[in-house]
């Protein structure tokens, strides 16, 4: 049976690695694999080409960086990594494939180490927790089983990629919390606005001035970077979520970075 011809080598000659979704570089359309798709790691000799906002009708409009695409926003929407600008569908760093997004480990080597650290972490958790505490490891694994029966998301989800959480949300919400699960890939800013849109939340995160609807720790109270993803949390040495677990949704001023009393919700 002929093999068939998928993908394409990158042009790094001391690299040459065949991609089966190589990159295609936006300055000098060259093809490059995922450890050398960004301008500087293969020293990119063209520069790339700003798209200034454009004045329409004496409105001014801010187009879409992302190739072929032909959005645009009346505000700015621009990505703190790249600092190019991106219309709503595209203003999250893995929409956009963004040229500073971190490389990611091969799959089956990352999930492993992931896999190794929360052990680790439950483990350490055995030894170092107090006599009669409540471990959140325990509970939050007797808690993913009910979760799974009830929570709301994309049913699309391969169940491998499902990451279940009990959001607890805003205090000026109606409900006080809502079973969810999202994807494991996905960064702190898209599970922000998909739970956003699951329980029908207002969400100005684009919007300059306003309060940011944030996704915060439930136990120390501090709110997770945008660009965080949820694997990198799962793994975190010393706090980690835990899949099952609880996190907190809530409006924050611009300056804040935490919640004063988590136990407002999570008591509740």
């Amino acid at each position: 049976m002929a093999e068939l011809d998928i993908g394409k080598h990158c042009q790094i000659d001391s690299c040459n690695q065949k991609d089966f979704l190589p990159f295609v570089c936006d300055c000098c359309s060259g093809v490059f694999c995922l450890e050398h798709r960004s301008r500087e790691a293969h020293s990119c000799s063209e520069e790339p080409v700003k798209r200034e906002s454009r004045t329409e009708g004496g409105n001014t409009s801010y187009p879409c960086s992302f190739q072929d695409c032909k959005g645009k926003e009346l505000l700015p929407v621009i990505c703190p990594q790249c600092e190019k600008h991106f219309c709503l569908a595209h203003r999250h760093q893995d929409d956009h494939k963004c040229e500073k997004l971190e490389v990611q480990k091969p799959r089956m080597a990352a999930t492993k180490e992931l896999v190794q650290k929360i052990v680790e972490s439950k483990d350490g958790s055995k030894s170092k927790g107090r006599r009669g505490a409540k471990n959140p490891a325990t509970a939050a694994k007797v808690a993913l089983m009910k979760l799974k029966l009830h929570a709301a998301g994309d049913k699309g989800l391969p169940q491998t990629e499902r990451t279940y959480f009990q959001v607890y949300l805003p205090k000026e919400s109606k409900d006080s919390s809502q079973s969810m699960f999202f994807c494991s890939k996905w960064s702190v800013g898209k599970v922000v606005d998909y739970a956003a849109s699951l329980a029908s939340l207002k969400n100005n995160n684009n919007v300059l001035t306003a309060k940011k609807l944030r996704l915060c720790h439930p136990q120390t109270g501090d709110a997770f970077r945008m660009d965080d993803t949820l694997l990198s949390l799962l793994a975190h040495p010393e706090s980690p979520l835990y899949n099952g677990g609880n996190v907190i949704l809530e409006y924050l001023d611009n300056e804040r970075t935490s919640l004063e009393d988590v136990s407002d919700y999570t008591q509740t």
